[in-house]
């Protein structure tokens, strides 16, 4: 007799431990996107250049070429450029490039550019110090609108062996039709994507 309350009180501790588990598990799903996104941008994991308020960094004559990729996502009708498409630039100095966004369509559009860094292991280097990326972005018929970004190469890149032999690296932006500030899947079959 006093065994069946004990099995059930096992079971009804196995029983909140499992919807413990799951609750758990569905907490960690939802924190899982925001929390990878903030360890991206703090560690430049996987090609996501690191936000920085100055550059501290010493200059030094080893120079590395930064090209420029622009995209557009289907469903924007925008054309997208960068001022120059490459730059060669010297490790820890301050460098300023512009692009060029105009909205092609008939109707106002919101978009919202997201960006990484080639090769993902340079992303640790990439140090932006402003730029228009997460930034939404309204632009109505015709309009032109130019952004700047402005960053500059960590010259400790020089002591990490898997990327010291660096001779190029790629920044890519891709404008995404946008609504409430993040960006919005919109694939059309008759938009395809442009690349300036």
């Amino acid at each position: 007799m006093t065994e069946a309350p004990h099995n059930q009180r096992k079971m009804h501790r196995t029983a909140w431990a499992c919807l413990g588990v799951v609750v758990g598990m569905v907490g960690l799903a939802y924190a899982s996107v925001p929390l990878y996104d903030l360890f991206c941008k703090v560690t430049g994991f996987d090609g996501t250049p690191i936000a920085r308020d100055s550059n501290t960094s010493d200059v030094m004559d080893r120079t590395i070429a930064v090209r420029f990729d622009a995209n557009v996502a289907p469903g924007l009708s925008w054309r997208f450029s960068p001022e120059k498409p490459e730059v060669t630039v010297k490790l820890g100095e301050t460098t300023t490039v512009y692009y060029k966004v105009t909205n092609t369509g008939t109707k106002p559009a919101t978009g919202i550019a997201t960006y990484n860094v080639q090769p993902d292991l340079a992303g640790t280097y990439f140090s932006k110090l402003e730029c228009f990326c997460f930034t939404e972005q309204t632009l109505k018929p015709g309009e032109t609108l130019e952004s700047a970004v402005v960053f500059y190469i960590d010259p400790r890149l020089v002591q990490d062996s898997d990327v010291k032999d660096l001779s190029s690296i790629t920044l890519s932006y891709t404008y995404f039709p946008s609504k409430g500030g993040q960006p919005v899947a919109e694939a059309t079959s008759s938009t395809q994507p442009t690349v300036q």
